[in-house]
């Protein structure tokens, strides 16, 4: 008999404090978004042959992945992980992905953008950044597994484009999306009807905000890599962020390296990703932290949506993330 994994599964909160007899058993927010994501997930795993969970080790597909993970226990999560790998991950956040995998006993498959830089595929962008680079190795790899749903950990609150993405978003042929050409998703209905060539994204927290997200990990207990809380680092600023010393991210001259205590709130390439002044060394505090913040997770760390007013639009259109 298979034991649950670490971190998994507590009896949903249930707020029997003061009201009327039929307001005794009230579920709370987190509850209710819960069971909102896991009733997706079951819908989509019924609806669809070939899902797959885009997994990158990031707070959000942690979150869906332990979702996943209670909609279908005891059994174990009926559909691989995939990751489009930059070359330009943070080591913490692929030794993470990697034993994640392994305790639960998935399978990952992994696309790499530098496999397709090497063979010519896809060219250097010269501000160094990969992250725009992830949609041809992400739409191959969606055709080469036959993948007619992809599962994503996107969310309303962290863009302007994905605010106005439906929660089962149609993909054409090519892998694009059209945001003139969304279905209605009125009472809990969605519509995953498409043809062969297509495929959908589903978003199952796409209703979450950021601190929804957080106080989730914390009633769960659940574990993230090292990065999403305060640490020593040694950083450089460049347009307004602190950017990590790396191979793939250095200082230019006029900049200067100093050590600080920063975290991040979202974790994407190193070379396009900004950390926070932060002390926040647990989930409490991150709760703190977020609870006060005036400035959206992406607005404040990641230099690939400063591109244009219109950046992360254009980029789903062609079909990422």
């Amino acid at each position: 008999m298979r034991t649950p994994p670490v971190n998994a599964f507590p009896v949903p909160t249930i707020d029997r404090s003061g009201g009327s007899p039929s307001d005794s058993a009230q579920l709370s927010q987190l509850d209710v978004l819960e069971s909102e994501a896991i009733h997706i997930i079951r819908e989509v795993v019924a609806e669809f042959e070939r899902p797959v969970l885009l997994f990158s080790g990031g707070k959000d597909s942690v979150v869906v992945l332990h979702l996943a993970a209670k909609a279908f226990w005891p059994g174990k999560v009926p559909f691989p992980l995939l990751h489009v790998d930059t070359g330009h991950n943070f080591p913490e956040v692929l030794a993470f992905r990697d034993e994640t995998v392994a305790r639960l006993g998935l399978r990952l498959e992994v696309a790499s953008v530098q496999d397709y830089i090497d063979d010519g595929r896809l060219t250097e962008r010269a501000d160094g950044t990969r992250n725009p680079l992830q949609t041809l190795p992400l739409l191959d790899a969606i055709t080469a597994g036959r993948h007619d749903a992809v599962f994503g950990g996107a969310r309303r609150d962290e863009d302007k484009a994905r605010a106005k993405e439906r929660i089962l978003s149609l993909r054409d042929e090519f892998g694009q999306w059209d945001p003139r050409n969304q279905r209605p998703e009125l009472w809990n209905l969605y519509n995953g009807r498409h043809t062969v060539g297509q495929h959908v994204r589903a978003f199952p927290i796409s209703n979450w905000t950021e601190l929804n997200v957080w106080r989730y990990i914390e009633r769960e207990g659940i574990a993230l890599p090292p990065l999403y809380y305060a640490h020593e680092r040694e950083v450089y600023r460049r347009d307004g962020m602190w950017r990590a010393v790396s191979p793939v991210s250095a200082p230019l001259a006029s900049e200067t390296v100093v050590s600080r205590t920063v975290r991040y709130r979202t974790v994407g390439d190193m070379s396009c990703t900004g950390a926070v002044d932060s002390d926040a060394a647990s989930v409490q505090d991150v709760v703190r932290e977020i609870a006060v913040s005036t400035i959206t997770e992406r607005g404040a760390t990641r230099a690939d949506d400063r591109i244009s007013e219109a950046a992360m639009e254009d980029r789903k259109k062609d079909g990422y993330f």
